[in-house]
């Protein structure tokens, strides 16, 4: 038997097809992690750098709930936090944060930030996640922990400080705040994002129902070139997006 291709990323023709295709996947990404309970009042935000203005970026309106995000509805801020296209504020947080570390990954189209429940109750641990599964394999030696906390980060120096601390990881746990996520796509960052709260969920369960084995080094290794690569970030992703599409198709609008 021949075996299928495996689905890769799209090609566009242009920069506004790419434009509107990573507004699509971005209202998704919201519209899930409303689903999945990632929504914490105001708090949380996803970028997704513009594929022509490369030090702009796309992000959810401050105040407007995740569960309500549209592609149009979605602003987007330039490399000093102005609002140049939509009519609603952007969160300072989110622009302290984001850009920073879009400025440090030019290798980054997205970034992902929640206070999703499981991450943030993680992160009071100051630890990194143990290869005890699968799945968390994925962040095996690629993700880092933020060992500090001065408040809601509304400092680009702060966010520099983050930035410098996730290097060239995937993730990144932000001590007594939650996780943020990166990826050379929305659909990767999304996921990545969603994987690692559940993660950090199994990892709880596990620690208090006895004492998780770990997976071995080099078995770890080799299950993230399985499960934790780019590729596979991103097509992780695509059957939640059919699935919310289907059930909430005005995102697309």
């Amino acid at each position: 038997m021949v075996p299928m291709p495996m689905p890769q990323p799209p090609i566009f023709q242009s920069l506004a097809d790419e434009r509107l295709h990573r507004k699509q996947r971005l209202a998704a990404a919201f519209r899930l992690f409303s689903k999945f309970g990632f929504d914490e009042g105001v708090a949380g935000h996803i970028t997704a750098r513009d594929p022509e203005l490369i030090d702009h970026f796309w992000v959810n309106p401050f105040g407007m709930h995740f569960g309500h995000v549209r592609a149009s509805d979605l602003i987007l801020v330039n490399e000093h936090g102005k609002v140049v296209e939509g009519n609603r504020p952007v969160n300072a947080a989110a622009f302290a944060i984001h850009s920073q570390v879009h400025a440090a990954r030019p290798d980054v189209v997205a970034a992902a930030h929640a206070h999703s429940v499981y991450g943030k109750s993680w992160s009071t641990l100051g630890r990194h996640l143990d290869p005890i599964t699968q799945d968390v394999c994925a962040f095996f030696e690629d993700h880092a922990v933020f060992d500090d906390y001065t408040g809601v980060v509304l400092d680009t120096e702060e966010g520099k400080r983050i930035a410098h601390a996730l290097g060239d990881a995937k993730a990144i746990i932000l001590r007594n705040h939650g996780l943020l996520t990166v990826g050379h796509s929305v659909e990767e960052a999304a996921w990545w994002f969603i994987t690692m709260e559940r993660s950090c969920q199994a990892q709880l369960l596990a620690s208090a129902a006895g004492t998780p084995i770990h997976i071995e080094p080099d078995m770890a290794r080799l299950t993230r070139g399985q499960v934790g690569s780019h590729l596979a970030g991103w097509f992780s992703f695509q059957p939640l997006f059919d699935r919310i599409v289907r059930e909430q198709p005005d995102l697309l609008e």
